[in-house]
């Protein structure tokens, strides 16, 4: 790994300046990649959850990045040119100007996750290509086929100095880490993101993490409780739960509880009225995430909540080896439950009662900052309140997930759910280096400002025009 870098490194200095057709042929045969081999791709997919959904596949993986890719070749000419920056008064009428230029910052190393593992491979490389940078990328091993087929498919649309991908388990991960890469992308948990960070630090490598959290929705007494009840389940049965972004709770006044738990039944029993030999439906990723996900109910139970298992068509789940989980609602949490307490990532859906949305900011705000939070309701008021003061990632008002999918928005968390952020010009100025340029005119600034020695009245009258309040 450490010889690929220094290959993709000495080709990427040999080649500066990084011309506009270079950045967009790049991404033209990022894109082509995902076309050509899409269907090979899902059905990779498929095989590493024991079932995923053909058409969620599509959608949320490989179109997902082919447009994150088309996004960035579309503006990568607007967003690398140079940004014209006032100078302080004179020296602007003395001629002097100022710019900041994006410069590309070399090699970026991409630590992809196994939930959504082409479009959290390849968006980054969006930003990473439009950028004029090369890019060494880890999938993840609890994904083998996708990440060794997409390891097969590099090379046949570009140079290993150009994007090169390294497959392997834990230990290759921390060795990936720890390469003084010229920026670090790491899409993940928020416990592995602490030692990626802390691995990165050891060479000063900048970051960009985005890890998750509980992403809470708050249900306004003014909310279509019909049309949230389809919008939190669409998003929270998706893939069957194991979304970053995935709406982990919800908080929703006790007088409204018992109409949104009638409703969520009712939608997940229409969107998925079977789920065993549902093609549409997802599986859980593997054994272990499965017994955790069981884990956090049995928990919950012991513990004193009610559990209201959605399964429509009375299927037996107990005799599957699908590891298909249908939709738990969790009722009656409290903070000592352990699904209360961890990202959830599977379908279920713990309600916690409140006394109203003030009460539900405050829960909010009792806990780590979120990647997302959702609001449903039609006060725009009581809106504007949630907005001013709840701090998060990022924030889809009336549905869930739905900001991740705008490109032109910058993608991200805040404190434990991450720095920094990807997406559109954002993620083109993360892995860029904005380079100050000031350009000094013929006249000698330094003596009209009384800046050379020896100093005298000019040098006084400089600072006292300074030192005014």
């Amino acid at each position: 790994m450490q010889g690929l870098l220094d290959r993709q490194r000495a080709a990427f200095m040999a080649d500066l300046p990084v011309s506009l057709d270079v950045r967009h042929d790049r991404l033209t045969r990022a894109v082509a990649l995902l076309v050509d081999h899409g269907a090979a791709l899902c059905d990779a997919m498929s095989e590493d959850f024991g079932h995923r959904s053909r058409e969620q596949s599509m959608l949320t993986d490989v179109n997902a990045a082919i447009n994150a890719l088309k996004h960035a070749r579309k503006h990568a000419k607007t967003w690398m040119k140079s940004e014209r920056r006032p100078v302080q008064f004179p020296l602007g009428l003395l001629g002097a100007r100022a710019t900041v230029e994006y410069q590309p910052k070399g090699v970026v190393g991409i630590i992809a996750p196994w939930n959504f593992p082409i479009v959290l491979a390849f968006s980054p490389l969006a930003g990473v290509f439009a950028a004029g940078n090369r890019a060494m990328l880890k999938p993840s091993e609890f994904t083998p086929v996708t990440s060794d087929l997409i390891a097969k498919l590099v090379p046949d649309y570009f140079d290993p100095t150009e994007l090169a991908v390294v497959t392997g388990g834990p230990d290759v991960g921390k060795a990936f880490s720890e390469l003084a890469f010229d920026h670090l992308i790491y899409t993940g948990s928020t416990n592995v993101g602490r030692h990626v960070m802390a691995a990165a630090a050891k060479n000063l490598v900048p970051v960009t993490l985005e890890l998750g959290g509980k992403s809470p929705v708050i249900v306004s007494d003014s909310a279509n409780i019909a049309q949230t009840a389809e919008r939190v389940v669409l998003g929270k049965m998706m893939n069957a739960g194991q979304i970053c972004l995935a709406p982990d709770y919800l908080l929703v006044s006790a007088a409204k509880e018992g109409e949104l738990v009638d409703q969520i039944k009712a939608s997940a029993s229409a969107l998925y009225p079977t789920l065993l030999d549902n093609d549409d439906y997802s599986s859980v990723v593997n054994d272990r995430h499965y017994d955790r996900l069981q884990g956090h109910v049995d928990d919950a139970r012991a513990k004193g909540a009610e559990v209201i298992v959605v399964n429509p068509a009375n299927e037996d789940f107990a005799s599957s080896n699908k590891r298909k989980m249908p939709l738990h609602i969790i009722r009656n949490v409290r903070d000592e439950m352990t699904v209360m307490q961890e990202e959830i990532f599977g379908p279920l859906l713990p309600i916690k009662a409140t006394s109203g949305t003030a009460d539900a900011v405050d829960y909010v705000n009792a806990h780590d900052r979120p990647l997302g939070l959702y609001y449903f309701g039609s006060d725009s008021d009581e809106e504007r309140r949630v907005l001013d003061t709840t701090i998060s990632g990022g924030v889809t008002v009336n549905d869930v997930i739905f900001h991740v999918a705008m490109e032109d928005l910058p993608f991200g968390g805040v404190g434990p759910s991450g720095i920094g952020s990807y997406h559109g010009i954002e993620g083109f100025r993360a892995v860029s280096h904005a380079k100050s340029i000031y350009r000094q005119p013929k006249l000698d600034i330094a003596k009209l400002a009384g800046m050379k020695p020896p100093y005298g009245k000019t040098t006084a009258k400089t600072i006292a025009r300074d030192f005014k309040k």
